[in-house]
């Protein structure tokens, strides 16, 4: 694989308190969202967070991870949902941090079984990026549930 160069920018007005920001895919134009620190500390009120852009790179990284696990496993998915929640704290003497990202998959892949479901959920943990990185201060859990095929 090629090495991979993406790039986003955040722009802030104001102070921080009542200020407010955006935060933009420059690489793909894909999105422009408004951040404020309430939507970091507070209700969203319909604006994103670092710890939500966290959590939606986490969960697109595993759910490509996974599906191609189970391709490698001659299972590839028919449908794969997968759920992120990071949850920052206040660690003492050290601030706010990230301190866990809980990943829950659920999908249907002719030819698995759970166990093999849960195999290919194991090493999409290991093959993800986003769950290397951030394992290297905090912790990484994977819950998988294969579903019943239609």
């Amino acid at each position: 694989m090629p090495r991979i160069v993406r790039e986003a920018d955040a722009t802030w007005e104001g102070s921080v308190a009542r200020g407010a920001g955006v935060v933009r895919a420059s690489s793909s134009g894909a999105f422009e969202l408004s951040m404020t620190i309430a939507s970091r500390v507070a209700d969203p009120e319909g604006k994103t967070s670092p710890e939500e852009l966290l959590a939606a790179a986490h969960a697109s990284c595993f759910i490509t991870s996974l599906g191609s696990e189970l391709a490698r496993a001659g299972t590839p998915p028919e449908h794969l949902d997968v759920h992120c929640t990071i949850t920052m704290d206040e660690v003492e003497a050290r601030g706010h941090l990230i301190v866990a990202s809980a990943i829950s998959a659920r999908g249907r892949a002719p030819g698995a079984d759970a166990a093999s479901f849960a195999q290919a959920a194991e090493a999409a943990d290991v093959g993800c990026p986003f769950s290397n990185l951030i394992k290297a201060s905090a912790t990484v859990t994977i819950e998988a549930t294969l579903e019943e095929a239609d």
